[in-house]
């Protein structure tokens, strides 16, 4: 008698772990999605999702797709690594970032952003995502982040636009990141993401307008893997009335 081999049944039950890691993480989300909350008009929350479960489920689907994950780690590694490193590099000649900085990319996936900040010196980079990825990228919901408050001198994203709850996305970024530290958001104005996204952004005030505790640093165009403009805050020194930023008026 043959016995079927039960070892290529491993890798996709490790996979699916995070899943359930994830979901007994975020407790306190609502399980039923109610009527999103009023933004700006500039940012249009997408109706569909009947509970937070089902919601956190489709976005681990792209992350887990094998497929996609096959073209992260091979063909698009060394692309990505090295347009993440022009834009970090860039942000260092700006000291807006530095070799010491305690830096976090969120939604960081298999981590291309994570390895272009150690390998441009950020060593005290890490990456947080629902499907973690070690060494690089450990579980999180950026709804609900989980690291204390003040952990970090910098913060990376471009994957606002996946996010349900953006107010809440916004405001777990600005409880982890110390003051005077600096966030940096890729985002893509006026046109609508994948079937991934969560939101749609029509103007950069639609996502100001949802930091509470930061101010504006920058914003310019940039071409980021489908994304089109950069955000630059740094979150207020609240302790210090000499605390400055220069201010760049955001693009409509």
């Amino acid at each position: 008698m043959n016995s079927k081999p039960i070892k290529p049944l491993i890798k996709p039950l490790l996979l699916l772990l995070p899943v359930t890691l994830v979901l007994l993480l975020i407790p306190h989300i609502p399980g039923k999605i109610t009527a999103p909350p009023a933004f700006s008009p500039s940012l249009k929350i997408r109706p569909g999702y009947a509970t937070y479960d089902a919601y956190i489920k489709h976005q681990m689907n792209k992350t887990l797709n094998p497929r996609l994950r096959r073209v992260w780690a091979t063909r698009d590694w060394d692309r990505k690594v090295r347009v993440f490193s022009l834009f970090f590099s860039d942000l260092k000649s700006q000291s807006l970032l530095s070799n010491s900085s305690r830096a976090l990319c969120v939604g960081a996936r298999m981590g291309q952003e994570v390895a272009a900040l150690r390998g441009i010196g950020v060593a005290g980079a890490i990456g947080m995502d629902l499907v973690p990825n070690p060494p690089l990228v450990v579980a999180g919901d950026f709804h609900s982040q989980p690291f204390p408050d003040s952990s970090f001198d910098f913060e990376f994203s471009n994957v606002f636009d996946h996010a349900l709850y953006p107010d809440r996305f916004v405001a777990e970024i600005e409880r982890t990141l110390r003051p005077g530290g600096v966030c940096v958001l890729h985002v893509a104005i006026k046109h609508k993401g994948d079937k991934y996204s969560a939101n749609d952004l029509f103007g950069v005030d639609g996502v100001v307008a949802l930091f509470k505790r930061s101010e504006v640093v920058r914003v310019r165009k940039v071409d980021g893997f489908g994304l089109d403009t950069e955000v630059v805050f740094r979150k207020k020194d609240l302790n210090s009335s000499t605390a400055t930023a220069t201010t760049t008026t955001p693009e409509k």
